[in-house]
């Protein structure tokens, strides 16, 4: 997964000082990693599996405002807590780096901060889309949407893009999408009696008409 990672820029000798500092973390579905307004003293990176991360509104409600999956990267925060809490979806796999650890190595290595800088821009890309979808997207256009940005993720990944994989659960979906539980479920229902997608084993979803969903995706 090196080549997904902020350390793809280094040379061996420079990834000798970072293999220095980073430890594993092995989570089980469910297991949280850090809490909102937690002190920030890690940086993590996905190596295997998928996680998700989360607010909890003043009323008691949950958004979920993003899934990350192998290269992915969380923990930053521009002050000292963190601004979000993050738990494992499925059996997952990490590294973390101890902030202040980490913050000289990025000095040290220009390179390495400027893929960090290059990840951030994507994670806020990817704000923006989730902005989009929570927008004037009706249910079947989110729905929709998503399994196409899973597909697209998971090819970025050099993963298999069809089926897609959806480790999530509908919950999670839903809170991520703006949608109740009944909703997505219905959605996706809606869409294997169109045979628009096969529902597969193991979180598994086969896109079976690509183009007509991405026509829905697109509000056609």
């Amino acid at each position: 997964m090196r080549h997904l990672t902020f350390c793809a820029p280094l040379g061996e000798e420079e990834l000798n000082h970072v293999t220095r500092i980073v430890q594993n973390v092995e989570l089980h579905p469910g297991d949280p990693l850090f809490d909102e307004g937690e002190e920030a003293t890690n940086i993590y990176s996905v190596t295997a599996g998928a996680m998700k991360v989360y607010k909890l509104l003043p009323d008691g409600r949950r958004q979920i405002i993003g899934f990350l999956f192998s290269g992915d990267f969380l923990g930053l925060a521009d002050d000292e807590v963190y601004a979000y809490s993050a738990e494992a979806i499925i059996h997952s796999t990490l590294c973390r780096f101890p902030r202040r650890k980490l913050e000289a190595l990025l000095e040290r290595y220009p390179r390495m901060e400027r893929r960090l800088l290059g990840m951030a821009s994507h994670e806020l890309a990817a704000a923006q889309e989730q902005m989009l979808l929570l927008g004037r997207k009706t249910a079947r256009e989110k729905i929709a949407s998503f399994l196409l940005l899973l597909g697209q993720r998971a090819a970025q990944r050099g993963q298999t893009a069809n089926p897609v994989s959806v480790p999530m659960s509908r919950n999670d979906i839903g809170d991520y999408l703006g949608l109740t539980t009944e909703t997505v479920s219905r959605t996706f229902t809606q869409l294997r009696q169109g045979k628009l997608i096969a529902l597969l084993p193991a979180g598994r979803v086969d896109l079976l008409d690509v183009e007509a969903l991405r026509e829905i995706a697109e509000g056609n």
